[in-house]
């Protein structure tokens, strides 16, 4: 709470506490009218100070058609007509309702820059062996930085030296820390659990992940959703009118029946009544609580309308490597023919070890060899068609189809693999050996998460990538993918997602990772990125940042995306029900002003904390029990 709100919290206390023994006297005491009404119109100026200031101010700038100003000219006509109780009790009520609406605002925000708690201090820079503590913005690519345990990580960097268990939740909101050994690479706003890293930096602190980060959270509500313009213009008309409702309510009825000091109290009681605060903070507020919500869960939304437009998407376009697949190649199966599969693996990953090709890394890593160049010579690269080596005196060639065939090696009878990846043809000494095929697979909960999203009521899924045909039928046939459209350049991703766009309904999501997703990220309703892996433009390119990289965050985007806005239509329809209504009885004289105040305060509050419910959101996860 901050002290501004602990002050207005004293404040209703205060006038709260000498209203009701003020109230409570006047049964049993027979105070002088003029006493009476002097001791209420203290209570009034101390609870109401603020309110009139800001009325005040607001009339000298030509710009008064508000709540304040309602508020202001229904309590001093209640106090023209004599019900000073009353018009204590309008701006007592009011004032609760101002304090839970900015306790509520509060609440949403610090739940939002919960993550300014990850900008970094300092650096620790080691400069030959000396270490200094900086500012992280001094830093330089290139230099190294100490990082001891308990500490944040400061700048993006890649591991020199040492082993450390990281704690990544801030970030990701992911509960379980990652082990980073040398070589790997560590993210800023992280936090080392265990163990000194010594760590290359490889990005300046502007452009590091934390700053990155900071800057879409502090602009994550400058983007109006469509419901908060309607909303802010629905104000900007309906002050106004019903300024002008109450003066005719006020004066027509008066001129038949004579009857004013009526005519004017209901007419006081219908200000009152139409005070919009209910209407004007409930679906920002909802906004607020939902955009909240996802940061807890390492889901960063860049603004409130794509927010409300997660909730009408019905159309999602994926990317293929790193977002509907693990993006890293591995072995996956071994079909040996004249040799054994551990010999098979053995000759490919030595006769491959010159090679820097993801594939032959990938093969060389499965053989798990301590010395793969030993023994080897002679290597001889086939332009498009593999290499051959001597290993060990013995003729290994590794290869594609047209590499055996131009050898004279038959291999026709051999199956073709999964579908999902490239198959390596082995053979020895002339021989053929066998088949290994290296794939970027799917990742497990991908067919899950497509059959719930058809569940939530996205009806078409297209997969547009740069791979094969052939890998991308497979990737799609596994996944539950209805369309593909493979071999595609950035260019022509572009093209054919102009072509989706053209032909939906609803709204559409892209959701990708790579450099050439940017264009198409920018371009469809809601730019989806995968974050924490993803690259600097599509982050930048991205509507939604997904920080952990998981696809079960896409559906709990979405499940927040719709928490919030039926919220929010919840509480549109509740204040205008409510006070259409309390306005129609006050106009006819069947509520008095205790009633205005329920329609008023009443509502604000019952609106607040209904959109508070926004700010509790539970991270989705295929396997959580919760969710069978």
């Amino acid at each position: 709470m901050t002290k501004k709100q602990k002050k207005n919290l004293r404040r209703i206390l205060i006038s709260g506490a000498l209203y009701l023994v003020l109230a409570l006297s006047s049964i049993w005491i027979s105070w002088q009218p003029v006493l009476l009404a002097l001791c209420y119109l203290a209570i009034y100026i101390y609870i109401s100070q603020d309110v009139l200031k800001q009325t005040w101010k607001n009339i000298l700038n030509k710009d008064f058609m508000d709540e304040n100003f309602l508020m202001t000219i229904a309590s001093l006509g209640a106090f023209a007509l004599g019900e000073y109780s009353e018009a204590v009790a309008v701006m007592l009520f009011y004032q609760v309702g101002e304090w839970f609406q900015s306790y509520a605002l509060e609440r949403s925000r610090k739940s939002i820059s919960a993550l300014m708690d990850i900008r970094p201090e300092y650096a620790n820079l080691d400069v030959d062996g000396k270490i200094t503590e900086v500012d992280p913005e001094e830093v330089k690519i290139g230099q190294t930085i100490v990082i001891k345990p308990g500490e944040r990580i400061p700048l993006d960097g890649v591991v020199l030296s040492g082993t450390g268990s990281i704690d990544t939740s801030a970030l990701t909101g992911e509960s379980v820390p990652r082990t980073v050994r040398e070589g790997e690479s560590v993210i800023s706003g992280c936090i080392n659990q265990s163990g000194v890293l010594h760590v290359r930096v490889t990005k300046e602190y502007a452009d590091s992940t934390v700053a990155r980060i900071l800057d879409l959270v502090e602009n994550a509500t400058d983007k109006k959703s469509r419901s908060e313009q309607f909303i802010t213009k629905f104000a900007r008309i309906y002050t106004p009118v019903v300024v002008y409702s109450a003066i005719a309510l006020a004066i027509i009825p008066s001129l038949f029946t004579g009857d004013w000091a009526t005519w004017i109290y209901r007419a006081l009681e219908f200000l009152v009544i139409s005070c919009p605060c209910a209407l004007v903070i409930s679906v920002p507020l909802a906004m607020f609580g939902g955009i909240g919500g996802a940061s807890k869960c390492g889901i960063l939304v860049k603004g409130s309308t794509y927010l409300q437009d997660l909730s009408d998407v019905k159309t999602i376009v994926f990317d293929k490597t790193g977002t509907l697949t693990k993006g890293t190649f591995e072995v996956t199966q071994v079909t040996p023919v004249s040799v054994s599969s551990e010999e098979l693996l053995r000759l490919c990953a030595r006769a491959e070890s010159f090679s820097t090709h993801p594939i032959a890394l990938s093969i060389e890593r499965a053989a798990k060899l301590e010395n793969p160049q030993e023994g080897v010579s002679n290597v001889q690269e086939v332009a498009g068609k593999g290499l051959i080596a001597n290993v060990d005196g013995v003729s290994v060639a590794a290869g594609n189809r047209k590499l055996m065939e131009s050898l004279g090696v038959p291999a026709n009878d051999l199956p073709e693999g999964t579908g999902f990846g490239t198959i390596v043809y082995v053979a020895k000494d002339g021989m053929f050996a066998g088949t290994i095929e290296v794939a970027d697979e799917p990742k497990e909960e991908t067919k899950t998460i497509v059959q719930l999203l058809r569940k939530y009521g996205v009806q078409r899924f297209v997969m547009l990538t740069g791979d094969s045909e052939t890998v991308a039928k497979a990737v799609a046939d596994s996944t539950g993918i209805d369309e593909v459209h493979a071999q595609l350049l950035p260019e022509q991703k572009v093209e054919w997602l102009e072509k989706i766009l053209a032909d939906r309904t609803g709204k559409l999501a892209y959701v990708g990772d790579g450099i050439n997703d940017a264009p198409v990220l920018g371009m469809a309703d809601v730019g989806i990125a995968m974050g924490a892996l993803g690259s600097d433009a599509a982050i930048e390119a991205a509507d939604v940042v997904l920080m952990d990289d998981q696809l079960d965050s896409l559906i709990t985007a979405i499940q927040i995306s719709r928490k919030t806005m039926g919220i929010a239509r919840q509480n549109i329809v509740f204040a205008i029900v409510i006070k259409v209504l309390m306005l129609i009885l006050g106009a006819l004289g069947i509520v008095n002003m205790w009633g205005a105040v329920f329609a008023d305060v009443g509502v604000s509050v019952l609106c607040i904390l209904n959109a508070m419910r926004a700010l509790s959101v539970r991270k989705f996860r295929v396997n959580a029990p919760q969710l069978k």
